[in-house]
């Protein structure tokens, strides 16, 4: 197992592009990190300067505790597995998984051992005799895995190795791999723009936009406390509901009031006491989908909820739940309630927002308050 520290990394591409930007994290021996982000905001460029594949412009990368800047990639002990299987294909899985071996000079007789205890770790030692043209994606992707677990690295890196499948093939994957990190107990880094993937496997996760890190934290810390819009948005499906306005002065404590429309949400007795620092302030307010019912009379307290009249424009039944899009003026709000006999689109529907799920966010810096 390898202990990775980055500090201060940046990576500057020709014509001043920079990708990374004051890079800095740790990730602990036999940790399974998560990096996600949007597509370009460099972390698959992070993964590659970890690699060896990507040089670093400034900053210093550590490993355990030897600074491997210069250490060429076949010299650090890593394993990567790629988006694209990049399989021989006119090797079998056997020999496709023991090539690495053979060439650093292992006997027949250990790459025979380490082969087939990797296959049979990973479900394919029945067809170590087939050519890649005979396996399905999921094979080959985890013909790929194999290929990088008979070497026995001390960390793995993970580049999208999932956005080839289909939707099935991912979720069984995504739990193969995490099954794979307990039973190896080696340190990981998993990159993904997927956030599903990153809350579901990632002990941490490093979210990344335009090159800077967002915040580090367990899966269910960013999804409860955000530290500001970016996160807020990104980590949850569906997406967090934001309304823009103020906070004003309203019946003896503080009240969010949006721009433009009529919701005048009073935050006195919802646990929002002290954003009443903020009067004045211009903040966006955020609510995830989930914390939206259609009535809170018999589940919130009057106090504990704020209710309004909707004007529901759509309805996506999911089986087990349904996710509704309405509007109050121009204002676009997404719930996601239990399924139960299914509201009209085209008429009002009263929802109830659960004033103890709020979160507030300063307009001007995005950051939460």
């Amino acid at each position: 197992m390898a202990r990775i520290r980055l500090e201060n990394i940046r990576k500057v591409y020709d014509r001043n592009v920079t990708a990374v930007q004051d890079l800095t994290f740790e990730v602990e021996e036999g940790e399974f990190v998560v990096l996600v982000g949007p597509s370009g905001c460099g972390k698959s460029t992070v993964l590659r300067m970890i690699a060896g594949l990507e040089s670093i412009t400034q900053g210093f990368l550590y490993i355990d505790h030897r600074m491997v800047n210069s250490v060429p990639a076949r010299d650090r002990d890593v394993a990567m597995v790629f988006q694209n299987y990049v399989l021989y294909p006119h090797m079998s899985v056997f020999d496709n998984m023991a090539f690495g071996l053979k060439l650093r000079g292992y006997s027949k007789e250990e790459m025979t051992r380490r082969v087939r205890e990797t296959a049979e770790l990973l479900g394919i030692g029945t067809i170590l005799n087939r050519k890649p043209e005979q396996l399905s994606g999921g094979q080959r992707q985890r013909v790929a895995v194999g290929r990088a677990i008979v070497r026995k690295p001390r960390m793995f890196l993970f580049d999208e190795p999932l956005s080839n499948l289909d939707a099935g093939l991912r979720g069984k994957m995504r739990a193969e791999i995490s099954r794979l990190h307990s039973r190896l107990g080696t340190t990981m880094i998993y990159v993904t723009h997927d956030q599903v993937e990153a809350m579901t496997m990632g002990d941490r996760i490093v979210v990344l936009d335009r090159g800077r890190i967002q915040q580090i934290d367990t899966p269910l810390a960013l999804y409860r406390r955000p530290a500001n819009r970016f996160v807020a948005e990104f980590i949850g499906n569906p997406a967090m509901n934001f309304i823009e306005g103020h906070i004003v002065e309203e019946g003896g404590g503080p009240a969010f009031e949006a721009e433009g429309e009529t919701l005048l949400i009073p935050l006195r007795e919802s646990g929002h006491a002290t954003i009443g620092s903020c009067v004045g302030q211009a903040v966006t307010l955020g609510i995830r989908p989930e914390d939206i019912q259609m009535s809170s009379s018999d589940t919130l307290p009057a106090h504990a909820a704020y209710e309004s009249d909707f004007l529901l424009d759509v309805v996506e039944p999911m089986g087990h739940e349904v996710l509704l899009c309405a509007r109050v003026g121009k204002q676009d709000i997404r719930a996601r309630i239990a399924s139960r006999k299914l509201p009209k689109a085209g008429r009002f529907v009263r929802l109830a927002l659960d004033l103890k799920k709020l979160y507030f966010f300063d307009r001007a810096t995005e950051r939460a308050l």
